[in-house]
């Protein structure tokens, strides 16, 4: 298989750290638990869509455009991410960010990640919720080309299969550093909402034969919806690399028991899993995708679910910068 055949620019720190969390592991009494840090991806704060990004804006280059446009909720990882690839690249940038929480506070609409939208130079427009947000886009999308621009359209989260590709590839470079670092893995778990990260992910595993269960914790959708759109989109990435059929509709597993209140809002278990990761490894949790992973991961451990003596890795999608927007969420003594 290989990637190289198709276009890609550098906008990441890669390979990402592949890190024991001794303390976790030891205050949950179950499994190992190891983290892979895409976090630490670099660009702007870091985070999974910067994988996505160097397949996603280098197929925008190779097409000619001069404007990017994306969409996603205020508080959003991948609009922060995409407006700082277009940045850096040389490109205008124009986000519809979609209200999905009916938040007013300043802090949520004001800080985080639309700080750096704004500081990117990005332009922005607000939507209500509840709006095929894709399509919203392409209207906006179709105005600029009716003014002479080259718009390239970027769907929410990154996720097609050129967007996918970014998690194939992380696939790969992980069971590179499995098997440098003499490490036999049982089992893999991420946050899973827009699908691309576990639909690259799921394909790459299997196209390796790698035999690691994937388990994505669901922070939007209802359980047969996402793993319905995980597979489909894992279908389209698989043909796009030329090994159709290589995932099977069971190799796609999400669990959506820890969506809480709804879609970037956090429970009680979220907060818990931001204090409890942050007080043991100094690893800070977002708190509308990696925190819900994170509450998914300890309230599996709890159960039984996973067991001591197995080896887990957590895979962070980065977004910290989005504690800033939850203020409101926490008891900081003044």
């Amino acid at each position: 298989m290989n990637l190289a055949k198709f276009p890609r620019v550098r906008l990441a720190h890669l390979a990402t750290p592949l890190e024991l969390m001794p303390r976790l592991s030891e205050h949950l009494g179950g499994p190992e638990i190891w983290i892979k840090r895409d976090d630490c991806t670099g660009l702007s704060t870091g985070g999974n869509k910067t994988r996505k990004l160097e397949f996603l804006m280098a197929e925008a280059q190779a097409q000619g455009a001069d404007m990017v446009m994306t969409q996603g909720a205020t508080q959003s990882n991948h609009a922060r991410q995409t407006a700082a690839a277009a940045a850096k690249l040389g490109m205008d940038c124009h986000i519809l960010l979609e209200d999905r929480t009916g938040y007013n506070f300043d802090n949520y609409k004001y800080s985080g990640n639309v700080l750096l939208d704004h500081l990117h130079g990005a332009t922005m427009e607000h939507r209500g919720p509840d709006l095929d947000m894709n399509a919203e886009m392409e209207a906006v999308a179709d105005k600029f080309r009716a003014e002479g621009r080259n718009v390239y359209t970027i769907p929410g989260g990154g996720s097609n299969a050129t967007g996918a590709l970014g998690y194939v590839n992380c696939a790969f470079e992980m069971l590179n550093q499995f098997v440098t670092m003499g490490l036999n893995v049982d089992h893999i778990v991420h946050a899973t909402g827009s699908a691309g990260t576990q639909a690259g992910l799921i394909t790459g595993l299997k196209a390796m034969n790698a035999n690691i269960p994937l388990l994505g914790i669901g922070v939007r959708a209802p359980k047969p919806k996402q793993e319905e759109n995980v597979f489909s989109l894992a279908v389209k990435t698989a043909e796009k690399l030329g090994c159709p059929g290589v995932v099977a509709r069971e190799d796609v597993v999400a669990n959506t028991d820890y969506v809480g209140p709804g879609y970037g809002m956090p429970g009680e278990d979220t907060l818990e899993a931001i204090d409890i990761f942050a007080k043991t490894e100094a690893i800070l949790l977002d708190p509308v995708y990696s925190a819900k992973g994170g509450a998914g991961l300890i309230d599996l451990i709890r159960k039984g679910h996973f067991k001591k003596g197995e080896r887990i890795v957590f895979l962070h999608t980065g977004g910290a910068i989005g504690l800033t927007g939850y203020t409101h969420c926490f008891d900081v003594p003044k």
